[in-house]
């Protein structure tokens, strides 16, 4: 391990491996899900999903599902309770007028069992007048196109939300445009900040609900200046999350205060709390929502069962059910978006970068609030300094299911075209990949191209990580038909407001009090930062994340938000609890309470361990009744001041056969920047989690639709999941360039595994062809089409006058 600590202690806690918090019960099979909740009188709800991708609902028939023993009720737009207003899927749960995506609920049908609600839904009838769809993002911007959405209906007091992945704006002469419809708050990142907005003009089709423009200098006359010059355009499939639980929630009415209760699988409880509130025009304080334990999210689990299980509850004061077939959530719910991407890229004789031109094309599908066109936008520049962009990205709403996030959304898509085209470019220059990348990387005080400031990240020593394995050495020495392929993977972070409690427990343990829902074992950071920060070992530390009747206001989980954010606030918490429990010990002990410290649960005076006190004993004294000092409890809130970019470094060494295009994964290794190692374990297990998932996105997973806008893998025997076989060992390399806001330098983690492993995959594969797969993902017929095509697989590969 590669550490770069800048003054950061280390402690008890920080630095060492152990097991996740919730270990046991999820290998004993004890883990309760959304759908596993006893919930007394529980109704059941299924959904009638539309057959088209665009039709007109002339009627729908529930007569002999109502005719059907068991059932209580079948429920259509027009009867659901809603009275907030938006174009978000939230607040149009079931198609009104029109279904505008294949698989789009348009009624609900509850009953006793889950066996009588699917009769129902057999039983419903529904007529249909077809629509000319919308199906192919570019064709769809098209003036003339048909419009996938005709009857939006956008409130400008609840339709228009701060923007789902970036506030963009510009800084200095950083010009940056942005046009966007029906966003809304998300974890994802937060990049740029508010400034006056130059607009694109081009006449597009109302389709086009997002277009986002950041220029700076003379990207033409940097191209045609430079040495060389390559181009490309690349495009990626539509893919879905492929978490084990599909989604569910189960709602009821508190039979003592009537309070609403929404227990989901929920990506965050506060959120889910205001959004259930705005919808059914509910006091706030009124809903109650719950975080089940989560099989998986990916950024998928947020708000999308949770308006109509609701909505059933209210209207018919039972609690109900609603838990998703995989099929169903296939069908329905936010996979990740497909993309275009064209892509030109130059640099000098020297391997100086001087300018990339990008226009970047996101298939937004019929709901279109989580789409991440302004965050790919950003990423396509990666984490390196450019004399000159023009970098324009469109979203574009077709007549597919609505897109939504996936771990480090428009990260993978971005990095695959931006990291092919610098190993084109070093090939164009006779130049080592890597030193090109290192050569150009950015530092402290550079811009994104959206004008917000790079902090330190290290790029340079992932680099000199992978530069000093063997694999890098020997990749010019490799077999026929093998090839090694390096690429570097960014995600810019985020920051939310977050808090959380600290309370000493009689024992001398501590408890942590958080809203968070774990979503990737952060309750077991979290209790690393407490163990560390009081002075005590992880053993005496709880976590508890609670509901929203009892939780600190805490963020939605994703995004790499969590450890930098609530962790700081956790931080916080435990450091006002430390300070009072030594005011006390100082009471106590007859020393002033500067001079005290707490290592391993001992209270002790600093350079003399034999004179203290355990925290148990003092403990023990603090409970009770008639005591003298307030309770040792701390409460804090926290908001870093900086975003904390994470970067990573990919080495993918692949075995093609040329005959058949099957591509064989034989070795990986990932270089990741994670600030400050809490638990190396974990932080292992993010990184070989995000290259499984990398190693998806490069060569198995898409869902393709056809020309009426089907989709064609709706289920795990068409969709194609990486299996043991399908990764290789994933070697880690941990480096550790600390954030100077996040707790003891720790960083969020979980995205930059994932966005620059697809792009490895992918320059590992045209190592070993000679030739370059432009389409993620490179399934055996794309491989085996490129190595049996005549020319080199490159789009463009010609050089300006130097």
């Amino acid at each position: 391990m590669t550490a770069v600590r800048d003054e950061i202690s280390q402690g008890p806690a920080v630095g060492q491996s152990w097991p996740r918090l919730d270990s046991r019960e999820k290998v004993l099979g004890a883990t309760r899900y959304a759908a596993d909740v006893p919930v007394a009188g529980l109704l059941h709800a299924r959904l009638v999903q539309s057959v088209y991708a665009h039709a007109r609902i002339e009627r729908i028939d529930t007569s002999a599902a109502l005719a059907i023993p068991g059932v209580v009720a079948v429920l259509t737009a027009k009867d659901l309770p809603i009275k907030g207003s938006g174009d978000m899927r939230m607040f149009q749960p079931l198609a009104t007028r029109e279904a505008v995506f294949a698989g789009q609920p348009l009624a609900v049908v509850v009953a006793e069992s889950e066996a009588a609600a699917e009769d129902g839904v057999q039983a419903v009838m529904v007529e249909y007048t077809p629509l000319p769809a919308a199906v192919d993002m570019e064709a769809s911007m098209a003036v003339a196109a048909p419009v996938a959405r005709p009857h939006r209906h956008i409130s400008a007091q609840d339709g228009e939300m701060a923007s789902p992945h970036a506030a963009v704006g510009h800084h200095d002469d950083v010009a940056v445009g942005e046009v966007e419809i029906g966003a809304a708050a998300s974890p994802h990142a937060a990049v740029g900040g508010a400034a006056d907005k130059p607009k694109l003009t081009e006449e597009l089709s109302p389709n086009v609900i997002g277009r986002h423009w950041h220029r700076h200098g003379d990207v033409d006359a940097a191209l045609v200046g430079s040495r060389a010059t390559v181009s490309g355009r690349f495009e990626t499939d539509w893919v879905y999350q492929g978490y084990l639980e599909p989604h569910g929630v189960i709602s009821w009415s508190d039979p003592v205060n009537g309070d609403l209760v929404v227990s989901s699988g929920t990506q965050g409880v506060f959120y889910t709390r205001s959004q259930i509130a705005k919808i059914f025009g509910l006091p706030v304080t009124k809903v109650r929502s719950i975080g089940t334990p989560l099989g998986g999210a990916f950024g998928s689990k947020i708000l999308v069962v949770e308006p109509l299980a609701v909505a059933a509850t209210l209207l018919l004061k039972r609690p109900v059910k609603l838990a998703l077939t995989r099929r169903e959530d296939m069908s329905m719910t936010n996979p990740a978006s497909g993309t275009r991407i064209e892509l030109e890229i130059g640099a000098n004789a020297d391997g100086r970068l001087t300018g990339i031109k990008s226009r970047l094309v996101f298939d937004a599908g019929s709901f279109s609030e989580w789409t991440v066109e302004s965050i790919g936008a950003v990423l396509v520049a990666g984490p390196y300094r450019w004399d000159a962009y023009d970098i324009r990205a469109y979203g574009v709403e077709t007549n597919r299911v609505g897109t939504g996030s996936y771990r480090g959304p428009g990260g993978p898509q971005a990095s695959f075209a931006l990291e092919s085209l610098m190993d084109e470019l070093a090939a164009r220059l006779g130049m080592d990949p890597l030193e090109l990348r290192r050569r150009n990387a950015v530092t402290p005080g550079d811009r994104m191209v959206d004008g917000e400031g790079w902090v330190r990240i290290g790029t340079r020593e992932v680099l000199s990580e992978i530069e000093s394995h063997p694999l890098w050495a020997r990749r010019n020495s490799l077999p026929a038909g093998e090839g090694v392929g390096l690429a570097v993977g960014v995600w810019p972070g985020g920051r939310e407001a977050a808090a959380a409690v600290c309370r000493l427990e009689p024992d001398g343990s501590i408890t942590i009090i958080t809203g968070v829902v774990d979503m990737s074992g952060v309750a077991s950071g979290f209790a690393t930062i407490a163990a560390e920060a009081f002075g005590v070992s992880v053993d005496k530390v709880q976590v508890v994340a609670t509901d929203t009747q009892g939780a600190p206001r805490s963020p939605l989980s994703g995004g790499s938000v969590v450890t930098y954010s609530a962790g700081r606030a956790v931080q916080k918490a435990v450091e006002a609890t430390r300070e009072k429990l030594l005011r006390y010990a100082s009471e106590d002990l007859e020393i002033d309470s500067g001079d005290l410290e707490i290592v391993d649960g001992q209270i002790q005076p600093k350079g003399a361990p034999g004179r203290g006190k355990s925290v148990a004993e003092l403990a023990e004294k603090l409970d009770g009744f008639g005591g003298a000092f307030e309770p040792i409890e701390g409460h804090a809130g926290a908001l870093p001041p900086s975003l904390a970019p994470s970067v990573s470094a990919h080495l993918a060494h692949v075995k093609v056969d040329r005959e058949t295009g099957e591509v064989k994964i034989l070795n990986f290794v990932i270089a990741q920047d994670v600030g400050r190692a809490l638990n190396p374990a974990l932080v292992e297990g993010q990184m070989r989690g995000g290259v499984a998932q990398g190693i998806g996105w490069a060569l198995l997973e898409g869902m393709p639709f056809d020309e009426q806008g089907q989709l064609l893998s709706g289920s795990l025997m068409d969709y194609a999941l990486p299996v043991a076989g399908d990764v290789p060992r994933i070697e880690t390399r941990i480096v550790e360039v600390p954030a100077p806001d996040g707790p003891f330098g720790a960083k969020g983690i979980g995205e930059a595994p994932v966005c620059g492993s697809p792009a490895a995959v992918a320059n590992a594969v045209a190592n070993a062809l000679g030739k370059r797969v432009y389409q993620l993902p490179m399934t055996a017929p794309r491989v085996w089409a490129a190595a049996t095509s005549g020319s080199t697989g490159r789009s463009n590969n010609g050089g300006g006058a130097g």
